[in-house]
């Protein structure tokens, strides 16, 4: 069994994806559209005769690019990064979400295990945290810059 990658149109990866899967051949274990990857599909698979016959009428499918790949060069794709990654304590962020949208903040606090950080409010007359998920910010400044 190996991992191998069918080249795709663009934005049309996790299509491609789910159409192979539903093709339902037996030498084809999965098929992962990873959103740092674009373009490509990741296909595990006995072999590639299996994943021809699926790319035969599927569209927006390429090609099937030669050779290999082994679990060690893709399993990056398959844990989610944390949102709160690349932001620091002290960095300047906008709200970009909930209550205080368009805010501009400075981080206090990073919580990895909750992905959440906690911001105190610029604009504040008075300094209150608040805390938010890491997806709901977007990091203006940085002092590691």
């Amino acid at each position: 069994m190996a991992i191998f990658a069918v080249k795709t149109t663009a934005s049309q990866e996790q299509t491609v994806a789910d159409m192979i899967i539903s093709r339902e051949e037996d030498d084809i274990h999965a098929a992962l559209a990873p959103d740092s990857l674009t373009s490509y599909v990741m296909v595990e698979a006995e072999g590639t005769a299996a994943i021809d016959r699926a790319l035969e009428d599927i569209p927006h499918a390429r090609n099937l690019v030669p050779g290999k790949s082994s679990m060690a060069e893709v399993e990056h794709f398959l844990s989610p990064k944390p949102d709160v990654e690349g932001i620091a304590e002290g960095d300047i962020v906008e709200l970009i979400a909930g209550p205080f949208k368009g805010e501009k903040a400075q981080v206090q606090r990073i919580d990895e295990g909750k992905d959440q950080v906690t911001v105190e409010l610029y604009e504040a007359t008075v300094p209150i945290p608040v805390t938010v998920r890491g997806d709901q910010i977007r990091v203006l400044d940085s002092e590691e810059r």
